[in-house]
């Protein structure tokens, strides 16, 4: 039977209109029953119904039901945002034998029942978002899924811990790893800690073997030294390009018996790694336990690169070829199907805390500086002792949010760990030297997570440290103390404490680079520079990008467990991915029209995800005829943002064709 087509140019329509209550969201400010109403008087509307709850298990069934008994060819849920439900009804409709895409949702609970106080006006705003979906839904086309091939092999950027679990739990699961780490050694600011909270278990020892793990597992290639330089492609199938930096170290040969590093002439070079408390030779190993324990060779530091002599390493080295002057960056390429990004966090540039005297004392230092003093293979030995002389502080000062939450430095968030390792390093001092004094200037304490506030109880009640509520001003030096000006707000009163050691709590801010590698590999970042989540709540370790996503620190600032934990998460979410044969995204895509493209190529300039390519057109005898713009649907992401950009009118998005936009303008 030939199907109808009315005047107005689309099939004839039996649309189906689902009024959800959502308890009292909606129905206290929208009278649903003039909005059932309004809308059973609509032309083309054949059923018009109202429920407490639609997206419950009832609800579903009367629309499955209605489906079915009325021949239904579209459906309107005027319910909430479609971020919340659009999925669930789609699974309905697609179930009762409707194309999923011939579903609209009209979110008149955010866009009406929450924003407006004014019932008559709320319900009036109501019936017109609904109209508009009726309009809209009469000319929606049956879209199919996109089939994508997958290929299953990931890409984990940072080697910290949260990197390091998201590998382990992937190629755990039978899967290939690549992880690339920039530094030398995997293991990232984890390695550098003492303790950790509120355990106060070794740091070095519950890291090390998930290093160890991570570089003899048979499925994960550790690249150290290396950088992700570009990435393209879609989800399922990225195309990656690392740069290998020279280590002139062979990587292979390299047995790490440390001769040459003991022999290296150069060995006054501030250690990264002891954030400068310590030195290290111009080849070398980050750290005692570093992963691979292969040293890499500084070339602005080394004498040979200087000057062309020295090569004494070279000289005690007994494996031939080992150490290669001569060694270039090298480039590999890499298919993979998900990335994971893992790129951690720095500490804010300490030359903000002039009014602390930071850089201009030596004896006061940041918090990670205070682990490297602290830790049994740091610099010390792992005894507290003062930068300027070596002697043991009898008085310490532990000044919290050092940037943090303050506007003035840049950065009004909470770096979320603070409260906690500054609690952790005055039990540390206080096991570390008995009898001593510490006082700790805070705002507020934040201790949620297990057993952390206990742990910041624990500082306070068992280790003596005295806290005092207030800001320093001001931190300046007189009579070979540190004085410290502040304030203690609940006694009302100003305070002065006279310190051999000030520790700043400072802020946790993201890598310095981080807003052009979002840029590199195509996602997000907020005000600051943390990547941002395709969605706060739901999707927390997604990106907007299909198919990369996040853990650890890289996010916002994090703990440990949290670290782990997203890792864990964002695992799963890749070996859900690679569980498919074939993946099916969304048919949302812009599709051109090429009898109609100009080929100015402002689209291809302006997709954010760079899936436009140019693309020829040739008649039989293979001449060129012209050059069009072409839609890659494995990158499209359906933002529209070329539909806007095309000047010849040539491209339309599926399911929001201009046909479809005039519809439901010209329904209001």
């Amino acid at each position: 039977m030939p199907e109808t087509i009315s005047t107005q140019g689309f099939r004839m329509a039996k649309i189906g209109v689902f009024v959800c209550h959502c308890g009292e969201n909606i129905a206290s400010k929208v009278d649903t029953g003039n909005l059932v109403k309004a809308l059973s008087d609509h032309p083309g509307v054949e059923i018009c119904n109202e429920y407490k709850y639609f997206c419950s298990d009832p609800g579903q069934e009367t629309v499955k039901r209605a489906i079915r008994e009325n021949n239904l060819t579209g459906v309107v849920v005027a319910a909430c945002s479609p971020r919340m439900h659009e999925t669930t009804f789609r699974k309905a409709c697609a179930e009762a034998g409707l194309n999923p895409y011939m579903l609209e949702l009209a979110n008149i609970r955010e866009q009406c029942s929450w924003v407006h106080s004014d019932k008559d006006q709320a319900t009036k705003k109501a019936i017109e978002i609904t109209r508009s979906l009726v309009e809209k839904v009469k000319r929606n086309n049956e879209l199919k899924p996109i089939s994508v091939p997958i290929t299953r092999r990931a890409l984990v950027i940072g080697g910290g811990i949260a990197g390091i679990q998201a590998a382990l739990d992937i190629a755990g699961a039978g899967r290939e790893v690549i992880l690339v780490e920039r530094e030398p050694s995997i293991g990232g600011h984890m390695s550098q800690l003492s303790e950790t909270f509120p355990t106060l278990d070794c740091s070095q020892c519950i890291l090390t073997p998930r290093m160890v793990e991570a570089i003899q597992h048979p499925n994960i290639t550790v690249l150290t030294y290396s950088e992700v330089e570009e990435v393209d492609g879609y989800i399922g199938n990225f195309r990656v390009k690392v740069r290998k930096k020279a280590r002139y170290v062979d990587i292979d040969k390299c047995t790490g018996c440390g001769d040459c590093i003991q022999k290296c002439p150069v060995k006054k070079i501030p250690s990264e790694f002891e954030c400068g408390l310590g030195n290290r030779t111009a080849i070398y190993t980050p750290f005692a336990q570093a992963v691979p324990n292969v040293p890499v060779i500084d070339k602005n530091r080394c004498t040979y690169f200087k000057n062309g002599k020295c090569k004494i390493c070279q000289k005690t080295c007994q494996i031939e070829n080992c150490i290669d002057f001569e060694m270039q960056d090298t480039f590999e390429e890499y298919e993979v199907g998900a990335i994971v990004v893992a790129t951690g966090f720095q500490i804010q540039d300490t030359s903000v805390y002039g009014e602390y005297g930071y850089g201009k004392y030596k004896d006061v230092i940041t918090g990670l500086s205070f682990e490297r003093l602290a830790s049994a293979s740091g610099p010390t030995a792992g005894k507290i002792l003062r930068p300027s002389d070596g002697k043991e502080p009898e008085t310490v000062v532990f000044i919290q949010c050092a940037g943090s939450r303050d506007p003035s430095k840049g950065v009004k968030y909470c770096s979320k760990i603070c409260c906690m390792y500054t609690a952790k390093h005055a039990m540390l001092y206080a096991h570390k030297h008995h009898g001593s004094n510490s006082k700790i200037f805070y705002m507020d304490i934040r201790a949620a997570g297990k057993g952390y506030d206990e742990f910041t109880r624990r500082a306070i009640e068992e280790d003596e440290a005295e806290y005092l509520r207030g800001r320093v001003s001001k931190v300046f030096e007189e009579n070979g103390k540190l004085i410290v000006r502040g304030v203690d707000t609940l006694l009302g009163k100003p305070v002065e404490v006279a310190a051999d050691m000030v520790v700043l709590a400072t802020a946790i801010v993201p890598q310095p680079d981080a807003k052009e590698f979002a840029k590199r590999i195509g996602i997000g970042y907020d005000e600051y520079g943390f990547y941002n989540e395709a969605h706060l709540k739901l999707r927390p370790v997604e990106t907007a990008t299909a198919g990369i996503y996040l853990c650890g620190a890289c996010q916002s600032p994090k703990d440990i467990p949290d670290s782990v934990a997203q890792a864990s998460a964002a695992a799963a979410k890749v070996l859900g991915l690679f569980n498919r044969e074939q993946l099916e995204r969304e048919p949302v895509v812009a599709a051109v029209g090429e009898s109609t493209c100009a080929g100015c190529w402002g689209c291809v300039y302006a997709c954010p995800y760079n899936a436009i390519e140019q693309k020829e057109i040739r008649d039989r005898n293979g001449n060129l005829i012209k050059e069009v713009a072409s839609v890659n649907p494995g990158l499209c992401q359906g933002c529209g943002t070329c539909v806007t950009f095309c000047r010849s009118n040539s491209i339309d998005l599926a399911g929001f064709t201009e046909k479809q936009i005039f519809a439901e303008v010209m329904a209001l």
